[in-house]
């Protein structure tokens, strides 16, 4: 499983799945940085069947309205201290990945992880 995280997000998540075994970059990683637009995230991301890790509604009406990206994972929390945020992600990470395995769009709340039909 391939991710691909938001700008908006800190680089750690990125981090946080390497660690676990996941290929997954951050958009620090790529060569126009955060400056990288959504279009060429969601191309990127299609390119190399990644999940976009994301904070930014705009995804979630691309994937609605057009199925782009293909994967979609939408975090909702609102403002959250990284930390929190980093043992938020660590602690549903197993059911993120079992989620994706039948599923296109899921979320990730402080509470639940979410999952759209």
């Amino acid at each position: 499983m391939k991710f691909l995280v938001d700008a908006q997000l800190p680089r750690r998540i990125a981090r946080i799945l390497q660690h676990a075994g996941y290929d997954a970059i951050h958009t620090l990683d790529l060569p126009q940085q955060n400056r990288t637009t959504d279009s060429m995230l969601i191309t990127i991301a299609e390119q190399e069947e990644r999940i976009i890790i994301t904070k930014d509604a705009d995804f979630v009406e691309s994937f609605i309205l057009f199925q782009r990206p293909r994967k979609l994972l939408v975090v909702t929390t609102g403002n959250i201290s990284n930390q929190q945020l980093e043992a938020l992600f660590l602690a549903a990470l197993n059911q993120i990945a079992e989620a994706f395995k039948a599923h296109s769009y899921v979320e990730l709340s402080r509470t639940a992880l979410i999952i759209h039909q």
